[in-house]
């Protein structure tokens, strides 16, 4: 614990990997971490497979780093259905940065779980921000317009846009466009590119944003630097509204509501099968599946076969 709180690497990474492989020790890590907590910057990087979400945090390493920021990265890639592995391609896509101590990259895969963020994630940012990294960069898988979970673990949220890919208009729905605090057009030098930008602005067009933060839109060619200038003069404008504002505490707090039930119902999810055991939840979804019950019925037995609730 002390090592990890005065920033060594090594020492994070093992934590990391504690809390990846569910053990019985994060508890109690986070606990030791968690006054250390509060002080980084997390900036959500999210978008469809192809938009260029690795290259643009490559280059936002580079921009922070010159700032003189620590920074902290954690890519999450897609487990394969079958073998349950990834590929984990950040590092190669950010292999320069690897010899930078003042940086830390951690891919993680999301092991099928749906919303963009493997479910160590918050941990792991908990974890780079008691080591002392004061920008956390986090990328989500890209799985589509679901992928929405980002917006709770970090403090401005980029969303990705592409040109040419297909229908705009079709990237243009609810959901993934609704957490955007900064639109981002990436490879803005392909044609179709006004065309996106004039969508997106239409879209902003129909809200009524009042005292409400209106999310910029942004121009970029993340592999040759074209507009990291600019949209990190954004983010930061976006961090400056909120600091000291009753809308970012209230944002905390709905962010410590959401993390709090999510982990009250895996533990009380833990404490039910512990009780009635394994076997018996086999059998209700046997019944389920064989449509001899419904499984609502078939959950208020468990529940109260658990002794936690009336059947």
């Amino acid at each position: 614990m002390e090592r990890l709180l005065s920033g060594n690497a090594r020492a994070l990474a093992r934590a990391i990997t504690l809390v990846e492989e569910g053990s019985a020790r994060v508890p109690g890590l986070l606990r030791a971490v968690y006054h250390s907590t509060g002080r980084a910057y997390v900036i959500g990087i999210t978008g469809s497979p192809g938009a260029g979400k690795s290259s643009l945090v490559n280059v936002l390493v580079d921009h922070y780093r010159k700032a003189g920021k620590r920074v902290g990265v954690i890519a999450v890639d897609p487990s394969s259905a079958f073998s349950g592995g990834a590929i984990l391609g950040d590092r190669i896509r950010m292999q320069r940065h690897f010899l930078d101590r003042e940086v830390f990259i951690r891919s993680m895969a999301n092991r099928g779980h749906t919303g963009g963020l493997a479910l160590a994630t918050h941990d792991a940012v908990d974890l780079m921000d008691a080591a002392g990294y004061e920008i956390i960069l986090l990328e989500t898988v890209g799985v589509g317009q679901d992928e929405v979970e980002v917006v709770d673990g970090a403090d401005t949220v980029c969303v990705l846009l592409v040109p040419g890919m297909g229908d705009d208009i079709q990237s243009l729905k609810a959901g993934i466009m609704e957490i955007a605090h900064v639109f981002v057009i990436n490879k803005s030098d392909r044609p179709g590119a006004d065309r996106l930008q004039a969508d997106v602005e239409q879209m902003l067009g129909l809200r009524d944003w009042q005292e409400h933060w209106r999310p910029p839109l942004v121009r970029t060619v993340a592999t040759g630097g074209q507009g990291i200038q600019e949209l990190c003069a954004r983010i930061a404008d976006h961090r400056a509204v909120g600091v000291g504002s009753e809308a970012i505490s209230r944002r905390r707090r709905e962010l410590s509501r959401a993390r709090f039930m999510t982990l009250l119902s895996g533990r009380l999810l833990k404490e039910v099968v512990r009780r009635v055991g394994s076997s018996r939840v086999d059998d209700a979804v046997e019944a389920i599946a064989s449509r001899r019950q419904d499984p609502y019925t078939a959950t208020a037995r468990v529940v109260a076969e658990a002794g936690m609730g009336e059947s």
